[in-house]
């Protein structure tokens, strides 16, 4: 679907919707601000519109989705702009130009939804591969001029489409993965980051097959592991341990409930030539860190990597009960004088509900601590600051 002229529908706000926000750079139009009639919600998902305020002046161009509570994602601030594959292409330019001064390999995050212009749109970049998650419905509908796109700015061969996940469900859209351009991989990907290389299942991992948020997270976390006995909890496919084992660690216990994921874990291990110091435990982490605490483990450095705990506000005090949980769990098994690593990727919770529980988990195990420092996601996930959700990724180190 390519549009060829801006000849589209209008959609207007209420008149006691704030049309400040959205002139100052806010992103998202709610249900509630916006006058939706029989028209309007007769709009099919994905549909590009003219945005105006209640006394009809333009405001730029959106994707309407009737169906979701975010009805409205601004694309452009010019109501006449043309949504096509150039139009894309200077989107993913400016993006790309960004990370071309952070990395010196071509291993980032290249498009980070709204903070790079292109709502809803997520794209990881391995190289020749690129691995694009269109969670909203205008993304979906336009996946063949922004894959042309794509290609034409980085040249890359490969393209595949991730469509999983819960944005896509908020969204009404279907789950699917597929290769949209080139072939897909043959085996895992080698991903070199923090010295440490990394194997990313672009068609069948998690999300887009690797975490590129965590990097500095990993960085810093491996500066306090040399010569150190290291826990990686939620590990994955060994984030933080094989930073961990390229840092100098001792020894290091990848622990996560997915068999597939150590496997990988072990495969990077073993192209670093530290499979010898490697050691992975499939298991719930609750029960696993219970378990070690009964067995007497201790370590120099544990790191707490969990899913979202809090992916929604309705979610959100059992989230941080579990937070706290994992920080009381994890806390006995620290040595004296050890560090205590804990994440969240729950945009959620904020940074300030994330630390207290963090800390009313380490103080519930007897234990005090000082934070160090605190980590959030690298600069190839820009942060939006119209829209806090976009910063939904925190680390809390605490030496105890």
């Amino acid at each position: 679907m390519t549009e060829i002229a801006p000849t589209r529908p209008v959609v207007r706000l209420t008149p006691k919707a704030e049309a400040r926000a959205i002139r100052h750079g806010f992103p998202w139009v709610y249900a509630n601000e916006l006058v939706l009639d029989r028209r309007t919600k007769a709009l099919a998902p994905g549909t590009l519109a003219q945005l105006e305020d209640s006394n009809r002046t333009a405001m730029g161009v959106v994707a309407v989705n009737p169906g979701s509570k975010i009805t409205c994602r601004m694309l452009d601030r010019d109501p006449e702009a043309v949504i096509d594959q150039d139009w894309f292409a200077a989107k993913l330019n400016r993006a790309l130009e960004h990370r071309a001064r952070l990395y010196d390999a071509p291993f980032y995050r290249l498009v980070h939804a709204e903070a790079d212009g292109l709502p809803g749109v997520v794209i990881d970049r391995f190289g020749d591969v690129a691995v694009v998650q269109p969670n909203a419905a205008w993304a979906d509908q336009l996946i063949t001029p922004l894959v042309a796109a794509l290609q034409q700015v980085t040249e890359v061969a490969t393209v595949i489409m991730n469509g999983t996940g819960r944005a896509r469900s908020l969204e009404g859209l279907d789950e699917r993965t597929e290769v949209l351009a080139g072939d897909a991989p043959e085996a895992p990907l080698a991903v070199p980051m923090n010295g440490a290389h990394y194997m990313a299942d672009v068609m069948g991992g998690q999300k887009t097959g690797l975490f590129f948020d965590q990097r500095p997270n990993h960085a810093f976390a491996a500066s306090l592991t040399k010569g150190a006995r290291v826990l990686d909890m939620f590990s994955h496919v060994g984030g933080f341990g094989l930073a961990a084992l390229a840092g100098g660690a001792a020894s290091v216990l990848a622990v996560d409930g997915s068999a597939p994921a150590l496997e990988l874990a072990a495969q990077g291990a073993d192209v670093m030539g530290v499979s010898d110091r490697l050691q992975t435990r499939k298991g719930d982490a609750f029960d696993v860190l219970t378990a070690l605490a009964e067995e007497g483990a201790q370590f120099d450095v544990i790191i707490c990597d969990p899913p979202a705990f809090a992916p929604s506000r309705n979610a959100l005090e059992a989230g941080l009960r579990a937070y706290e949980r994992i920080a009381r769990l994890a806390a006995p098994l620290v040595a004296e004088g050890g560090y205590l690593g804990l994440c969240s990727c729950s945009h959620a919770a904020d940074l300030t509900r994330f630390r207290n529980a963090s800390a009313r988990g380490i103080g519930r195990a007897g234990r005090r601590g000082q934070i160090i420092h605190t980590g959030f996601a690298g600069p190839d996930h820009p942060l939006m600051p119209h829209l806090a959700e976009s910063g939904y990724l925190k680390a809390v180190f605490f030496r105890l």
